[in-house]
């Protein structure tokens, strides 16, 4: 037996002090405390309303990489964030009585974070109130209308519409309408990159031929850039709204409640006409009413990739295939500019094996990330270097895993014992002849096991080149994971594909070793 102290509903605060001094004490069994108290905590969390009155905060996620109009630093203050959605967030937090929270979190992962609870209440991130979305969590009436861009370079021939670019090459943001949009289309090459910003780089560059994005988005990238148009008018208009939890139905209809009153006593057309977002779309926000179309279908609200994988398996096939190339090219040059940069270090004259060490050093001391950036964005914008994504991710990744292979190459000639060389010399060979004749092979022959646990890390490895727009595995996981809101299925199936991929490197080498043993 012990004391249990009853707490007031929807406060957790209350629960957690049940031995308190306040209230009347009552006697039950310790399983029954513990039953009451997990199931306290369960209604208070489920309360999201009444939890974020009592902390006087509301969180709102978004990823500030979404950049302008949304939400982004100012140049003149960069621990401040702005934006069209910052201060819409900070209008609807006044009018619910509480403060704004900025949450940071990426596009791809809002819905699962938000499902997943504790990160934060409610999304503000641009997010379309379409089908899709309302089959994985409630959404609030429209904040903000929006219609689709196609853009492309001013010099290019201008289309009017997806089907005119035939064969081309599109820019879209990941998990966005465009993305859909553009995927739909027959024969159009879909790049997929994670920012408003890059995929313009691209284009202005020539990597791509047209971009498809928001009409914001267009708008600011726009503006002043005498390199790009847009191409033909808007299309497929949509909204965006607040994105909570199922089950928020309380807070739903606190902020539905605060969102007509903000269009209606014309504080929203204050916002946007500072960020000149203001147009007819804007002003016929307040007699909006839920079309048909954007009901969410009933049978759908998530789907079991397993069940499908004739529809899904081939689909991950497919982009298992650009993760198998880029990291075998990868692998090729990291393999052969190691082994270079190994036998300079050992053999070269001092300032060649200085620079050698330095190379190893640099690239083994910065993240994979930033040499990437460096080398796709970077050497263009400084020297108009225009390398395409495909060339760009294999020298990233050769380069960076070519220190690691110097070192396991160094490693490996020291092992051979000093009496290989003398003996060689002795025998009449040159210092050169001796090393590729006697000295390599043995070296080769010890460093194969860590160069093969260098090959299936790269592997995982090649997963970051999506972020210049190579739909690989991960990615494609990451985007169907979103679309079914099954990422065990999709998770299993990719994880099965990896494994395989990386077994059979495995017994390749072994088959390898065998050989040269």
């Amino acid at each position: 037996m012990e004391p249990f102290y009853p707490a007031c509903p929807g406060s957790r605060f209350r629960i957690l002090k049940r031995f308190g001094a306040c209230g009347q004490f009552c006697t039950v069994p310790s399983l029954r405390v513990l039953l009451l108290y997990l199931l306290s905590l369960v209604a208070a969390r489920a309360d999201t309303s009444a939890d974020i009155q009592l902390r006087g905060t509301l969180r709102w996620g978004g990823d500030a990489e979404g950049g302008a109009p949304y939400v982004y630093h100012p140049p003149n203050d960069p621990d401040r964030l702005i934006g069209f959605e910052v201060d819409f967030a900070e209008a609807l937090c006044s009018r619910l009585g509480v403060k704004s929270q900025f949450v940071q979190f990426g596009w791809n992962n809002l819905i699962p974070g938000l499902q997943q609870g504790g990160n934060y209440d409610v999304i503000i991130a641009g997010l379309e109130r379409s089908a899709e979305n309302l089959a994985k969590m409630v959404m609030s009436r429209p904040y903000f209308a929006f219609g689709q861009q196609l853009v492309t370079r001013a010099d290019h021939i201008q289309p009017l519409h997806l089907a005119d670019l035939g064969s081309g090459s599109v820019g879209v943001l990941s998990g966005s309408s465009s993305f859909r949009l553009a995927s739909a289309q027959p024969g159009l090459q879909v790049r997929v990159y994670d920012d408003n910003v890059n995929y313009f780089r691209d284009l202005e560059l020539g990597r791509l031929d047209a971009v498809l994005t928001d009409t914001p988005i267009a708008q600011v990238n726009l503006a002043g850039n005498a390199k790009l148009r847009v191409a033909g008018p808007p299309f497929e208009f949509g909204h965006y709204a607040v994105g909570l939890r199922a089950g928020d139905t309380n807070l739903l209809n606190r902020i539905n409640a605060a969102i007509e009153a903000l269009l209606l006593d014309g504080t929203l057309e204050q916002v946007y006409r500072r960020y000149g977002l203001w147009n007819a779309e804007q002003a016929a926000l307040p007699a909006w009413k839920p079309a048909s179309s954007e009901l969410p279908p009933t049978s759908r609200v998530r789907r079991s990739a397993l069940r499908e994988w004739r529809t899904y398996l081939p689909i991950l096939l497919r982009a298992a295939v650009t993760t198998v190339w880029v990291t075998c090219a990868g692998m090729t040059l990291a393999v052969a500019w190691g082994g270079l940069l190994a036998l300079v270090r050992q053999y070269a004259p001092k300032p060649l094996r200085w620079a050698a060490i330095a190379y190893i050093e640099v690239f083994r001391g910065t993240p994979l990330l930033l040499q990437l950036y460096f080398i796709y964005f970077g050497l263009a914008q400084q020297f108009g270097w225009n390398l395409s994504a495909g060339f760009a991710a294999v020298l990233a990744l050769g380069l960076n895993y070519a220190a690691t292979e110097a070192e396991n190459y160094r490693a490996g000639l020291e092992a051979v014992p000093r009496g290989q060389t003398e003996a060689a010399l002795a025998l009449g060979m040159t210092r050169a002849r001796a090393i590729r004749r006697v000295i390599l092979p043995q070296a080769l022959r010890i460093s194969l096991p860590s160069v093969t646990n260098d090959f299936i890390a790269m592997f995982k490895d090649s997963s970051i080149v999506s972020v210049i727009g190579l739909l690989e595995l991960t990615k494609e996981y990451q985007i169907r994971g979103l679309d079914t809101g099954d990422y065990i299925g999709v998770g299993l199936m990719t994880a099965a594909i990896y494994f395989i991929l990386s077994y059979a490197a495995s017994l390749g080498v072994a088959i390898l070793e065998r050989r040269l043993r």
